[in-house]
């Protein structure tokens, strides 16, 4: 009898899932760890399930098998306990008190802890550039909530573009309307 052992490598690569653009990712380059965030995230929405898979799918080859990931609530309206992950499920997990609200836990069996400043999906191009490159300077000695409160001071105008969605524009985003004022007349 022939046991086979090794599987062989795909005929094709693995792909992200259809129609979901790169991941935009920062990472500090390689040397002894410094800081407290290792690099940045900039999902595209704030869908956990629909944008960590692919976020994961890059940072396995480079940090080995992730485990587990955990966020704060915060900022995302739907946290899912699992998501697949090449042909696998990775637990995800939520910390209020304890994790800040701006930064994202990733756990791998090669490299141990890793911690990414989430720049929110909102935020314009050019301050998620200047957040994705302080997150990713190894000189850098702040929280992800330090890093955004920082840009906020300097570039007020950014204020808008990385503040949270409150709850009526979510919901007139998500296909609700409110109501237009009636206007009164007189009959003048």
């Amino acid at each position: 009898m022939t046991v086979i052992t090794e599987r062989a490598p795909p005929a094709t690569p693995a792909v992200s899932p259809s129609g979901h653009p790169p991941v935009r990712l920062s990472l500090k380059p390689s040397s002894p760890r410094t800081g407290l965030l290792d690099g940045a995230w900039w999902p595209r929405s704030r869908d956990l399930a629909r944008e960590l898979p692919t976020l994961t799918g890059q940072l396995e080859p480079l940090w080995g098998r992730i485990t587990r990931i955990t966020v704060n609530p915060t900022h995302w309206p739907v946290v899912p306990r699992k998501i697949p992950a090449n042909g696998r499920v990775i637990k995800v997990g939520w910390f209020t008190d304890e994790q800040d609200p701006h930064q994202l836990l990733l756990l791998s069996y090669r490299v141990g802890r890793w911690d990414l400043l989430i720049v929110p999906p909102e935020t314009g191009a050019a301050a998620a550039a200047r957040l994705m490159d302080a997150a990713s300077d190894p000189r850098t000695a702040c929280t992800g909530s330090q890093l955004l409160g920082a840009e906020l001071a300097r570039h007020p105008a950014a204020s808008a573009e990385a503040a949270s969605p409150g709850r009526t524009e979510t919901w007139e985003a998500e296909g609700g309307a409110m109501a237009a004022p009636v206007s009164t007349t007189d009959g003048k």
